[in-house]
């Protein structure tokens, strides 16, 4: 890779996978959707350098669920990172995702840039808090790499993002996670997920971006939940080694006929 090339990055999120393929989310069949979203990756011009799971890759917690990721993902051969999201069992993620493409590492370099994927769960509850363990660890990598473009990584929003239900899940202490990103100017991108729905939002020099689900959607600015009807996608970011980027959202052209008096979400 030369100076002047992008390091292409693909953030899926939110794949809420059954380790019974037969289970549906809403009345859609959630690894059915995956594959669709896995298909859109593979006919990408160029093949992304590495893959970013950014939470709750699983809606039963089961090693079998995360299992049926791994065999679908390590073909790529795509290195990828993962962090949980409020659905994922973290003992389960650790058993399985952890092979030569698919790695536990939540400090790594790539392409000029650092990652730093951050565990915003809170064991039995939706919303998310970084504990103060987590900030530590954070602003000390951070304070390790001050002249390396940092992106960093989550599964809840550090916003409200305009959706009345969605907003009493998000991250519960943002104020905290923002004091350790001021101290660091090196921080150009946060990713995140739990939305299921496109999102950005500029916070000083940072861009904080939410990316769709690769299976249902949530409708914006909803004051109850509420089903979006865009199809399910994934993020591609072009990260230079400079510290600039561009993203973009592909969706897929994958639909399914939901049903709505399923059990909820």
């Amino acid at each position: 890779m030369t100076s002047l090339s992008p390091l292409r990055v693909v953030q899926m999120t939110d794949a809420h996978l059954f380790a019974n393929e037969s289970q549906r989310l809403l009345g859609l069949p959630t690894l059915e959707s995956f594959q669709a979203v896995l298909d859109q990756l593979n006919s990408l011009e160029h093949k992304p350098d590495l893959i970013l799971l950014t939470g709750d890759l699983s809606q039963d917690g089961t090693p079998e669920s995360y299992q049926k990721l791994q065999r679908w993902l390590t073909p790529l051969n795509i290195p990828t990172y993962w962090l949980p999201g409020n659905h994922d069992f973290l003992p389960a993620m650790e058993q399985v995702l952890d092979d030569r493409v698919i790695s536990p590492e939540k400090s790594f370099e790539a392409g000029g840039w650092h990652f730093l994927l951050l565990n915003s769960q809170v064991s039995g509850c939706v919303h998310g808090y970084l504990t103060r363990e987590t900030l530590n660890w954070l602003d000390q990598h951070l304070r390790a790499l001050r002249n390396r473009p940092t992106l960093v990584g989550l599964h809840h929003p550090p916003f409200a993002v305009g959706s009345d239900w969605l907003d009493g899940s998000t991250l519960k202490n943002p104020e905290e996670l923002f004091a350790v990103l001021d101290r660091h100017p090196q921080v150009k991108l946060v990713l995140f997920g739990h939305i299921h729905q496109e999102y950005s939002q500029q916070r000083r020099q940072v861009q904080y971006l939410g990316t769709p689900s690769t299976c249902i959607q949530f409708e914006p600015g909803s004051e109850d939940f509420a089903l979006g009807d865009e199809c399910p996608g994934f993020r591609l970011l072009h990260l230079y080694p400079d510290g600039r980027w561009w993203t973009v959202v592909k969706r897929t052209s994958y639909s399914h006929q939901l049903d709505l008096a399923a059990r909820g979400y």
